[in-house]
């Protein structure tokens, strides 16, 4: 099956939203993030098909990149004072208004980081299944759609109690412009798949995720729409910490799950590769609705 699928999913997205998206920083710095993240995808996907090595590049080498443009976007918006409080200033899921981190120092950027290099790895986990992380990745998107208008619209943001980012009208054009790339790539990658995305896709939509929830204020309320992911990731990071504890300790490494990431280990359970996916999107939905509901209750 061919992988690298990605590729489709990033230019048409690239493409739509410069045509039908107004330029501006915010939009910039979104489609940079997908370039970086899936040039390194790309040559990391390269490199299993060329070299025939299922690990692709080092996974330090990787997060350098990563953690590289977290770090990038970050002081972008730190230092310049009409961004600055992007990253001083987060919604709390469930809090009433925007809690200020401007005397907290390096937490705001530390937040920034972790949200787009966190968001990056845990979809590219997720893409295990036929269908599975561009569905969740859709949904996902649905949610920030919703965000990312309402961040843009100065009569709804105020009347929604979230704080009103100039500009970010163009990010719902750009998740409109994902949803749509996404559409188009999940009718060839449901079961049985005809093509993967591979790395190039699964590392630039995550990571572009991870941006515009950054840039709408909104990093917390990535967590709870992107549930599926961080069960996902959660899962990997459980399995190797005991893995390795256990192994210390007992002199053999014991496992939480039958193995991770958590699909693998309900696919070890006997569950059919469609019902896990379908299952898993159903844990979306309810992810996204709890994610939207954070809009009115606090």
């Amino acid at each position: 099956t061919p992988s690298m699928g990605g590729v489709m999913i990033v230019l048409t997205l690239d493409i739509t939203a410069l045509l039908w998206a107004r330029w501006n920083e915010f939009l910039a710095l979104t489609l940079m993030s997908v370039v970086v993240l899936a040039a390194l995808g790309f040559y990391d996907d390269w490199v299993k098909l060329t070299k025939q090595d299922k690990a692709g590049i080092h996974s330090k080498v990787k997060l350098i990149v990563q953690i590289g443009l977290g770090l990038f976007i970050a002081l972008y918006l730190w230092n310049h004072q009409s961004m600055s409080d992007l990253v001083r200033k987060l919604m709390m899921p469930f809090y009433p208004e925007a809690v200020d981190f401007a005397g907290a120092g390096i937490v705001g950027l530390l937040i920034t980081v972790a949200a787009i290099v966190g968001s990056s790895n845990a979809v590219n986990l997720t893409d295990g299944l036929d269908g599975l992380a561009i569905g969740c990745t859709l949904i996902v998107a649905f949610v920030f759609i919703i965000l990312t208008y309402i961040a843009g619209n100065v009569n709804t943001a105020e009347y929604l109690l979230v704080p009103y980012v100039e500009g970010a009208g163009e990010l719902t054009v750009f998740c409109a412009a994902m949803i749509g790339a996404g559409l188009g790539f999940l009718w060839f990658n449901c079961h049985p798949a005809q093509v993967f995305m591979g790395d190039t896709g699964s590392l630039a939509l995550g990571g572009s995720l991870g941006v515009i929830a950054v840039l709408i204020h909104q990093p917390f309320v990535l967590v709870i729409a992107g549930g599926v992911f961080v069960l996902e990731a959660l899962s990997v990071m459980i399995q190797t910490g005991w893995f390795k504890y256990t192994r210390r300790k007992y002199g053999e490494g014991r496992r939480v799950f039958l193995m991770a990431p958590l699909h693998h280990h309900f696919e070890k359970k006997g569950w059919h590769e469609s019902q896990v996916v379908a299952r898993f999107y159903i844990l979306g939905i309810l992810f996204a609705v709890l994610a939207l509901s954070t809009l009115k209750l606090r």
